[in-house]
């Protein structure tokens, strides 16, 4: 076989990381799911992985590569190595931190190489590959993911909300008019080229390793994407909180709303994701999800951060499997990390944050807590209507537990009981 031949050319060469047989690998990874790899695989790529020196970038991208392709053979898969997130550009859990151990505040520049703006770009690669693979399927262009394959008018569907789903990130890049196509498949296919053109061979890369479904049916590449896009989501939200928390501390309450505002935006036009989503065949979900044993959303290391960020968990859900699941957030919460909550205490206490300076914060800070309930209660809708009653991957309740936190208060400074109730997006995920 081609991947056994490569591998053992290349093990018993100078084994050059910038050499290794990416290309072969996850072909074959591809023609039968992570899941069901054969032994004689795993083992020549456990032994390639131990004769990987880390000390130089290619290595240590192999390294990682490696990691999340052996994950089930190592017995450590999880939600991180399912969705191969280490091998994408996304930030890190530990916060950047100042003087007197306090949040620094990012200062973004704008254009490439901003933070903001290589987190809309990935967002948009990820969705736009995704709309890539549902054509490219429709015409059977391609036998990637051959089982339980959607018709054209499904492919046409997921085209027109996928687009619609980035469009909030292209009018951040710049390219609000760059997609005007009203033909859905038409606008899925400027949009693709939008995504490739200027797209360095690392990103590229990364977007091709980074899929390594664990069985063969079509629609688990668009669960992996809007997973990953997701993750992406909210470690820009995290960052944006970050930034909330230092705007409070010294004193600039107008740098804190905007950054609020700002994260808020990044929650309420994710939750068309959601539509793109829904499209998903229950049956197929429920096909591949019978080898996703061990990999649950409630191990989101981003999600939990931006949820701790807003205020410290009370103990009780520190100590839940919640947390316990992330326990790397786990522990930076355990260490005191600061949170909007605190700050603004301190701030109002302080005598920093009064007046009309004070108002625009509270409502920046209902209208983000009122973004991230309506995204808990539409991710409770979509699980309930593909997972029924049935328990959650990862050794969790499912249904049950997203039920039961979908209103858990996201401040404690700042209510939105007094808000008009906001109608969920996306036509209950049906759309």
């Amino acid at each position: 076989m081609r991947f056994v031949r490569e591998l053992t050319s290349w093990s018993s060469g100078t084994a050059d990381p910038e050499q290794f047989p990416y290309q072969a690998v996850v072909t074959e990874f591809h023609r039968v799911g992570k899941h069901f790899v054969k032994k004689e695989l795993l083992v020549q790529l456990d032994a390639a992985r131990a004769r990987v020196n880390t000390r130089t970038t290619p290595a240590r991208e192999l390294s990682a590569f490696l990691d999340v392709a052996l994950d089930k053979w190592d017995g450590r898969y999880d939600y991180r190595s399912y969705l191969a997130l280490p091998l994408l550009p996304l930030s890190t859990v530990a916060p950047e931190t100042g003087p007197g151990g306090r949040v620094a505040d990012e200062v973004d520049r704008p254009g490439p190489g901003g933070g903001r703006w290589e987190r809309d770009r990935l967002l948009v690669d990820l969705v736009a590959d995704a709309l890539a693979f549902e054509l490219a399927a429709s015409t059977d262009a391609i036998d990637l993911l051959p089982e339980q394959r959607p018709g054209p008018a499904m492919a046409a569907k997921r085209c027109r909300l996928g687009v619609r789903a980035v469009a909030s990130a292209l009018t951040r890049l710049g390219l609000a008019g760059a997609v005007t196509e009203r033909d859905p498949v038409a606008a899925a296919v400027t949009l693709h080229r939008l995504a490739v053109t200027g797209r360095v061979p690392a990103r590229e890369r990364a977007l091709a390793l980074s899929m390594l479904p664990v069985y063969v049916s079509h629609d688990e590449y668009l669960f992996i994407r809007v997973l990953q896009a997701y993750e992406c989501v909210f470690a820009g939200v995290a960052e944006e909180l970050r930034g909330t928390i230092a705007a409070l501390d010294t004193g600039r309450p107008r740098p804190a709303a905007g950054r609020l505002a700002y994260a808020r935006e990044l929650i309420s036009g994710a939750g068309t994701l959601f539509s793109l989503l829904a499209t998903m065949q229950p049956a197929a979900f429920r096909t591949f999800r019978e080898y996703t044993e061990g990999a649950s959303a409630i191990q989101s290391r981003s999600y939990k951060l931006m949820e701790s960020l807003c205020r410290t968990p009370e103990p009780e859900r520190l100590d839940s499997t919640a947390y316990r699941s992330v326990p790397e957030v786990r522990e930076v919460v355990r260490a005191g990390q600061p949170s909007i909550d605190r700050a603004y205490r301190a701030a109002v206490r302080a005598g920093s944050l009064r007046g009309p300076d004070l108002d625009l914060v509270r409502q920046q800070m209902a209208a983000f807590a009122e973004a991230v309930l309506t995204w808990r209660r539409t991710h409770h809708r979509l699980a309930v209507r593909m997972l029924g009653a049935r328990s959650g991957t990862g050794y969790t309740e499912g249904t049950p537990y997203l039920a039961a936190v979908r209103a858990v208060p996201v401040f404690t400074t700042v209510s939105t009981d007094n808000r008009p109730p906001r109608t969920d997006p996306i036509g209950g995920c049906c759309e």
